[in-house]
């Protein structure tokens, strides 16, 4: 067998109130991401690892886009596989069902156990108390965004032990259809870390500033721009050389700073702007 074994936990997961699928995963694997996880909006979420089948990811997804569920697409996939029993594989689809697989012949401590809109998943791990961690963290974590509630699973499997082998990568994928880059991609979030001693830490500073950049605050939380905090605007603009009508020159350094999809005219004021024009130099 030529296959590669990817010594993973991983989650594959759905919000399907907001119309996000996605997966996140840590492993003592060079560029984890480039192989466990895949999500398609409205499809569902598949995170393939153990000794790993890439094809599971867009064979997965096949089968869901056909009307499979979790269940039996995971069947389909496993069954036509001569090398099942060294698999491991997560699936939730279209609707939040899901299930989870591990074959007789991966590597111990290897388990999952689903719930309610995810799979939680692990082989070569200190013990079933990592994928434990992870299940409970997401089910207490209802409310809030995917995304983050992904990063807080991988965070707490980690602290119950992880993978046995230590940690090299770490990746999380969020889909929602038309979600991103300006309603034009349905990439919400796209994040790798391939290789770094502290992965999960390099992950959470790489997506707070994706969430910086690329986030949405809440049109009720953006503050208005009044006579004395125009005045402040156009202050700190002049200051980092920006001059001429503050419409203009707001827009311009948003932009130079990657904020522009964070402005709507000058009229109000998103938070994370503002500090970030605060805290410029």
């Amino acid at each position: 067998m030529t296959d590669q074994v990817v010594a993973t936990y991983s989650i594959v997961a759905c919000d399907l109130d907001a119309g996000q699928w996605g997966v996140a995963t840590q492993s003592k694997y060079l560029a984890v991401g480039s192989v466990v996880p895949w999500a398609e909006p409205r499809v569902g979420a598949v995170a393939t690892q153990a000794w790993v089948n890439p094809r599971y990811g867009p064979d997965g997804l096949a089968l869901l886009r056909d009307g499979r569920s979790a269940e039996k697409a995971v069947a389909e996939l496993t069954e036509a596989d001569l090398g099942h029993a060294h698999r491991q594989l997560g699936i939730v689809d279209g609707e939040g069902r899901a299930a989870s697989y591990t074959g007789e012949r991966c590597i111990g401590w290897a388990g999952g156990r689903i719930g309610d809109g995810y799979a939680a998943q692990g082989n070569i791990l200190v013990s079933g108390e990592t994928v434990v961690a992870i299940a409970e963290t997401f089910e207490a974590t209802v409310g809030r965004p995917l995304a983050h509630r992904l990063l807080e699973a991988l965070d707490a499997g980690q602290e119950a032990g992880g993978d046995s082998r230590g940690q090299q990568s770490a990746a999380i994928l969020v889909v929602e259809k038309n979600g991103g880059h300006g309603g034009m991609s349905d990439t919400l979030v796209d994040l790798r870390v391939d290789d770094h001693e502290l992965p999960l830490e390099e992950l959470r500073r790489i997506y707070e500033l994706h969430d910086a950049l690329f986030g949405k605050t809440p049109r009720i939380e953006w503050i208005t721009v009044d006579g004395e905090l125009a005045a402040e605007l156009q202050d700190r603009l002049a200051a980092l050389g920006y001059h001429g009508e503050l419409d203009g020159t707001f827009r311009a350094w948003a932009g130079k700073e990657n904020l522009e999809e964070r402005v709507d005219g000058i009229e109000h004021v998103d938070p994370v702007v503002l500090k970030a024009l605060r805290e410029a130099r």
